[in-house]
């Protein structure tokens, strides 16, 4: 039964992927149409689902930091937005009972207060795929939206606890006190797994035997337990390594996630019509988000990405449903909503997500004029000085390519990047490196590039070269582009956009290899 839904998810996926939108849309359509073909949800499916959002967990784990939650730009917003938006939804659900609407005019003003606590989450699943499909998982808006939905998964943790009565054992004590005196030992094993099959192995049995399980012996929720060993490693010099060796397998259970929620929705006319309702409100959450974030100092730009990437509901809403309607508080029709609502704002985010830039470039004008006066240090504006070519991205590449040119043409060659601490790492070795986002409109209409000869993108992602590209020629830039890629039809891509030259390195990396090898043994240059 499985072999069938993983094959029509790859049909759905792969016809939506031609019409240039996420995958994800077609595996959600896909459990929609096998649960109107009469098919449902399997105990193996949940239990691949339930995997994929656990190793998700971890890997989000892989790439936080905890001294990201503690700033005001996350915290803040994300308890203002959960007070506030559950009082609006459950305000409107009340006002929708005075109508006498199905469903609606059976709740109580307790049971409209969850539903809407429930509505005020966003999707974590969702968000990080969308962010590192674009490769935007290091960018302020990635981490503030990261930051706010760890957030949201604390306040889901005490929530269950109350609700349920689960509430933490003995045990609980004794993981906090024993994980930070066995971190030296994670990190041995980490360091000793290599770099071969043995490290992906080693992160399936920290996200689910010491993170989830352990957690859940415990009276904690399974999820938080792989998401904070996932932070406990985050530090590591493989943390990167690490989460990488987990992403193909990953998204391969997170389909089975995508495909469970159009497979366990209960559908009838009464819960499509008021999931669509709940879709009408949707723009009210966006809109909080925005508002909150902008007033603890985030540019219009970042305030409206970080908006957009949780722009739906959440998976988390189907399990505080569940819960209340085990204990009666809702009736169990509110799965179904909940199922489908979510699915919707899947569908309508993933192309909001993707056109996100050119949107805020049309109403740029109009949100900068709510903007703070005061910036933060990641927001400052960036001066290239008489800088003569700029390399953006930072990694092996960039930094290979700026050694080089800095070799024999010192100090006309800078380097940005997007992540503080590789800028902070390459100013400590003494490079010219600044941090910047290239897929920021805001960045180059501030940046002055009248003296820069030669622009190199040597991002890791080929949407953000794209993106920085178009916002390069947006700007009036008229001087060369160079940029990488993995593959021929990228290359291909590249140049008919305009790029004077591009670098495969697949290809390219062992030509470099070999003129290395020429010049130690030949002495040839």
């Amino acid at each position: 039964m499985e072999l069938i839904y993983f094959a029509t998810a790859f049909v759905c996926g792969f016809a939506i992927y031609q019409l240039k939108l996420p995958p994800l849309i077609g595996f959600l359509l896909a459990g929609f149409a096998l649960n109107l073909a009469g098919y449902k949800s399997t105990e193996l499916l949940d239990t691949i689902a339930a995997l994929g959002v656990t190793l998700l967990l971890f890997s989000i784990g892989l790439k936080l930091k905890v001294k990201s939650l503690i700033k005001p730009q996350v915290w803040a917003p994300a308890s203002l937005h959960i007070i506030f938006s559950s009082a609006i939804f459950s305000g409107f659900m009340l006002l929708l009972g005075v109508f006498a609407l199905p469903l609606f005019v059976d709740l109580s003003w307790q049971s409209a207060l969850l539903v809407g606590f429930a509505l005020s989450f966003s999707s974590t699943v969702f968000a990080v795929k969308v962010l590192e499909e674009r490769g935007e998982m290091a960018s302020l808006h990635g981490k503030i939206a990261i930051g706010i939905l760890v957030m949201q998964d604390i306040f889901a943790v005490i929530f269950l606890a109350i609700s349920t009565g689960k509430v933490p054992n003995i045990w609980a004590l004794a993981i906090i006190i024993a994980l930070p005196l066995i971190r030296p030992i994670m990190y041995f094993m980490l360091n000793r797994s290599k770099h071969g099959e043995l490290l992906p192995l080693f992160g399936f049995f920290f996200a689910l035997v010491a993170g989830y399980n352990a957690f859940e012996f415990a009276g904690l929720k399974g999820d938080l337990g792989a998401l904070i060993i996932g932070m406990m490693f985050a530090p590591h010099k493989k943390a990167g390594e690490l989460s990488k060796s987990l992403l193909n397998l990953k998204d391969i259970l997170l389909v089975g996630f995508f495909l469970s929620i159009g497979l366990n929705a209960e559908l009838t006319v009464d819960s499509l019509i008021i999931a669509i309702v709940l879709i009408f409100v949707l723009p009210v959450k966006v809109i909080l988000y925005y508002v909150f974030t902008n007033a603890f100092k985030l540019r219009a730009r970042t305030s409206l990405l970080t908006a957009f990437t949780l722009s739906n509901y959440s998976e988390f809403g189907l399990i505080v449903c569940a819960v209340a309607a085990s204990t009666g508080i809702i009736t169990p029709e509110w799965l179904a909503v909940m199922a489908i609502a979510v699915s919707i704002t899947f569908v309508i985010a993933s192309p909001l997500n993707k056109r996100s830039n050119e949107l805020y470039v049309k109403v740029e004008s109009w949100l900068v004029k709510f903007e703070s006066k005061t910036r933060l240090a990641e927001e400052l504006p960036v001066n290239l000085n008489d800088t003569k070519i700029v390399i953006f991205g930072m990694g092996r590449i960039g930094t290979g390519a700026y050694e080089t040119i800095n070799t024999t043409h010192p100090n006309l060659v800078a380097g940005i990047d997007i992540k503080p601490e590789v800028v902070d790492k390459h100013i400590s070795r003494g490079r010219k490196v600044l941090i910047a986002d290239a897929t920021d409109p805001d960045f180059w209409q501030r940046v002055n590039h009248s003296h820069v000869e030669m622009v190199m993108l040597a991002m890791p992602k080929h949407m953000q070269n794209i993106f920085a590209l178009e916002q390069l020629q947006a700007s009036g830039y008229t001087g060369q582009v160079t940029a990488i890629a993995n593959y021929p039809d990228q290359q291909k891509e590249l140049e008919s956009m305009g790029v004077h030259s591009t670098y495969n390195f697949y290809l390219e990396a062992g030509s470099g290899f070999a003129e290395h090898v020429k010049q130690e043994l030949f002495g040839e240059k």
